[in-house]
């Protein structure tokens, strides 16, 4: 039986769902969480995908009223990076309105992905691809 830090390393891979977990502003060393979203992204200074993933929530971030965008350095926060189980840079955390982690994923996220996961994060609900084209255009 495989342990319980290699099994969730190969669901964070496969970009399978985790358990919920409640993040506060605290937390990720920022004034608020976003209105109605906040995109978290786990990076390090050595880390070449981080600053095109940086890039990438940022963005996405600016195209929704309400959304936060948090980079947080995994080096300077080790207790959440392990309370997580963050086992690489960059990892991407997508949370709703009260702090809980929706999507997470590692490695390079592709836009459509982000916009996909914050669309969910925002409506509570999965799949509705239709919804998810309204949260793009910045629509309620």
């Amino acid at each position: 039986m495989a342990d319980g830090t290699t099994e969730r390393a190969a669901a964070e891979r496969a970009g399978a769902e985790q358990p919920v977990e409640r993040l506060t502003a605290a937390d990720l060393d920022v004034r608020e969480l976003g209105e109605r979203a906040t995109l978290v992204q786990f990076s390090s200074a050595f880390c070449r995908p981080c600053a095109a993933t940086r890039r990438i929530l940022a963005d996405v971030a600016g195209m929704v009223a309400g959304v936060a965008y948090a980079d947080v350095d995994a080096e300077s926060h080790l207790g959440l990076v392990r309370r997580l189980e963050v086992t690489r840079t960059p990892t991407v955390l997508v949370l709703d309105a009260d702090g809980r982690v929706v999507r997470r994923a590692a490695g390079l996220p592709r836009k459509a992905d982000v916009i996909a996961a914050l669309g969910e994060a925002i409506t509570g609900e999965q799949g509705r691809a239709e919804r998810v084209g309204n949260v793009t255009a910045g629509r309620p």
